[in-house]
């Protein structure tokens, strides 16, 4: 098992007893700091390891002794390499920040997965004549940033395609950006690919198509999470679904890509070109979502006006924010289902001149009305007919990523230090455990000799160190510290 571990070095441990095999220390120079590393995954293709160091290399790994094999500088500017790593067609895919409101660093990067060199570029902001380019209205072109810095994306190996998500323009606020609110359109596209999916050519790094799900974001709703790749009968049920297209046949299979995005909303587009199939808001529709209109023909999205800033000391509260963070939501192909951790939450937020953002303050609320004990929640939704059942409820918050097996169980951990496993039909714990600190993001599950094993990380991340965001102060308890650790489960 290979491991991302704290002060950006990799280990190597043995799988079945967690015995260290290797280490790996990397020389950082000053400025960096290795404690603040953000990278979200490694990468494994043949005999290699690869990780992104916070220093902005790529770095290949022996992965039987750790022996560095080669390095790369990806690119030269302030952007960090936040991202995951995919490997994908004898490539290295990898994605990172933006320098701080510039275009420098908006970009996805493919690099030969043997030597290191540079394959190609694709920068997620849109510059003149291409693309795109003309929706960022009157934004000189080094100053419109987008970054793919989340989660990494998928790779469909038939179609030779990458599909990734694009976080929210920055700085925050159309007012910051523009000058005025309404100086690009409320309808997308507006500012590509800010909130989009992109489908880009694994060999040329070229754009194949893209569909916006949130355009011109007044309110840093990211939509930089995995793209879930599915073929599946299409049925959506008005009752469950707000936004059908006509152009669906009752009953089709379609290969399709789900995103399910952290400012709320879930979206089904055609996986070959990108076509709108269904979308509903995510987690429920509520009068103070942030994009409330799709046009079912076209499949273009809408932002809700009310929910704007239109002059600065503007507050409101908009929905939704955090819903779902960088965590893992998980498909089953025995369900046909999307398993989703979300915290019912939203955003009361204030436009602010005198931020670099554009805003301040800010904080995640609970949803108005709802029940204080079932802030927290995991949907099941059926990505046949649309329709979400709620399967499991509490009132601490998580930042655990779902994992479904065969066997129709679904493992997830919380920041109350306790993990799971659920039945994957009705959300009954089946199986509980609790561990010296909070369960964050990764969760697995792999087999070594014909054993199944279950992994998840203990410690402290960005959002665990803040507590629950949402939770009133009553409710909320100060944020549960415990150590870094692995904790790895079997059948007896």
């Amino acid at each position: 098992m290979y491991l991302f571990a704290p002060g950006a070095t990799i280990q190597a441990v043995d799988a079945t007893n967690g015995d260290l095999i290797w280490e790996y220390y990397r020389d950082y120079p000053k400025g960096v700091n290795p404690q603040a590393a953000r990278s979200k995954s490694l990468g494994i293709y043949e005999d290699m390891i690869y990780f992104n160091a916070p220093d902005g290399y790529i770095v290949a790994l022996d992965m039987r002794t750790g022996k560095l094999r080669w390095e790369t500088k990806v690119g030269d500017n302030g952007g960090q390499t936040a991202g995951g790593l995919l490997v994908a067609d004898g490539k290295v895919i990898s994605n990172r920040t933006c320098k701080p409101y510039k275009r420098e660093g908006c970009f996805i990067a493919a690099h030969d997965a043997k030597t290191g060199k540079e394959v190609w570029k694709f920068f997620t902001t849109a510059a003149p004549g291409e693309i795109g380019g003309d929706t960022w209205g009157d934004v000189p072109v080094e100053m419109r940033a987008a970054g793919p810095w989340g989660l990494p994306g998928s790779y469909d190996p038939k179609r030779k395609v990458l599909y990734w998500g694009v976080a929210n323009p920055n700085p925050y606020t159309r007012l910051k950006r523009h000058g005025r609110t309404d100086k690009v359109p409320l309808t997308a596209p507006v500012e590509l690919f800010s909130n989009s999916t992109v489908a880009i050519d694994v060999k040329t790094g070229k754009l194949v198509w893209y569909y916006q799900e949130l355009p011109g974001d007044d309110w840093d709703a990211d939509h930089n999470h995995e793209r879930i790749l599915v073929r599946t009968r299409l049925n959506p049920d008005p009752k469950h679904v707000k936004w059908i297209s006509p152009s669906i046949k009752s009953g089709e299979e379609r290969d399709v890509v789900v995103t399910v995005a952290e400012g709320g909303g879930m979206f089904v587009v055609d996986q070959a070109k990108g076509d709108f199939l269904w979308a509903r808001p995510f987690p429920y529709d509520d009068p103070n979502i942030n994009m409330n209109h799709i046009d079912v023909k076209t499949g273009k999205t809408s932002v809700n006006r009310d929910k704007l800033f239109w002059k600065y000391g503007d507050k409101i509260l908009g929905c939704y924010h955090n819903t779902r963070g960088l965590w893992s939501i998980a498909y089953s192909p025995r369900t046909n289902s999307v398993y989703v951790p979300f915290q019912d939450q939203c955003l009361s937020m204030t436009a602010n001149a005198n931020a670099k953002t554009g805003w301040g303050p800010r904080k995640g609320v609970m949803r108005p009305g709802i029940d204080p004990k079932k802030y927290f929640n995991i949907g099941k939704v059926d990505l046949a007919t649309g329709e979400m059942k709620v399967l499991y409820s509490q009132p601490q918050g998580a930042v655990g990523s779902a994992l479904v097996t065969a066997g129709d169980l679904m493992f997830w951990g919380d920041q109350n230090r306790r993990f799971r496993a659920l039945d994957a039909e009705n959300g009954t714990v089946m199986w509980e455990s609790i561990l010296a600190g909070p369960i964050v993001t990764s969760t697995i599950s792999y087999a070594v000799n014909g054993k199944q094993y279950v992994m998840v990380f203990t410690g402290e991340g960005q959002s665990v160190s803040r507590g629950p965001l949402g939770l009133t102060a009553k409710s909320m308890a100060k944020p549960v510290r415990g150590h870094n650790s692995i904790v790895v489960f079997a059948l007896p």
